[in-house]
């Protein structure tokens, strides 16, 4: 059954997808069952009138810092690493096209053969159309990551809300694969994240987010309905605000 928009807490939002989110549980590359999944529950967004924008990281193919610490330049590096993101974002435009969806991907680096050039104003108006709009190329800027181009786009287009996608369901005190005994939280504020160090995104991306008060919400893409829930505005994975609401489990 369709949904109603009126289900939907927020109108615009932003998913952060890491690279190594699309590899499914390949070692490299792109999983198309998994790229499949995650268009589809975008296009049920966009289809009950959610404006949703991406970004799009490229560690599942080129990651900067690690080409870097292999003797490549780093700039050099980080603009490899910037077309990776291309790649992938060229990829979820393909599989939302697929499913009858209208698609953008914008880029912070100019590759006007395949892609727009990033332009606020046209990206808001992509969104305002009912396209979802995928930014790739990060801030453009090497030595900056994409978590922090996603803070950043988020701020930039006024989105309610930003969601990060990883493998785990919220933010841990300790990486919950490699200690049982971590603990989740329920919800943090943007000074805890930093303070304990916690890792979930780099300390600018949540700096930005923190001083335009926009709210970040971490959840497990591989859950099936978790990004329609998000967007619902219920209580999944971890959210993340100027106030640590309620009491963590």
């Amino acid at each position: 059954m369709t949904k109603t928009t009126g289900e939907f807490r927020f109108r615009r939002i932003l998913l952060k997808l890491s690279g190594e989110a699309l590899m499914g549980n390949g070692n490299y590359g792109i999983d198309p069952g998994v790229i499949k999944r995650i268009a589809q529950e975008v296009a049920e967004l966009n289809r009950n009138g959610v404006e949703i924008a991406l970004v799009v990281g490229g560690g599942n193919i080129f990651r900067g810092e690690g080409l870097a610490a292999g003797g490549i330049d780093r700039v050099t590096a980080d603009h490899m690493g910037m077309l990776a993101t291309i790649m992938n974002a060229l990829a979820l435009q393909d599989a939302l096209e697929q499913l009858g969806m209208h698609a953008r991907v914008m880029s912070a680096i100019k590759v006007n053969q395949v892609c727009e050039d990033y332009i606020r104003r046209r990206a808001i108006r992509h969104l305002e159309k009912a396209r979802v709009v995928i930014f790739a190329g990060g801030t453009g800027n090497p030595f900056f990551t994409t978590d922090s181009a996603a803070s950043l786009r988020a701020v930039e287009i006024n989105a309610e809300l930003l969601i990060k996608a990883t493998k785990v369901d919220g933010i841990y005190s300790a990486d919950p694969i490699k200690d049982t005994e971590a603990e989740r939280y329920s919800f943090l504020s943007y000074d805890e994240i930093i303070e304990r160090k916690l890792g979930v995104m780099d300390t600018t991306a949540i700096v930005l987010c923190r001083d335009n008060d926009m709210p970040l919400r971490v959840l497990n893409l591989l859950k099936p309905g978790a990004l329609i829930r998000a967007a619902q505005g219920q209580d999944e994975g971890t959210l993340v605000n100027h106030q640590a609401f309620g009491r963590n489990n």
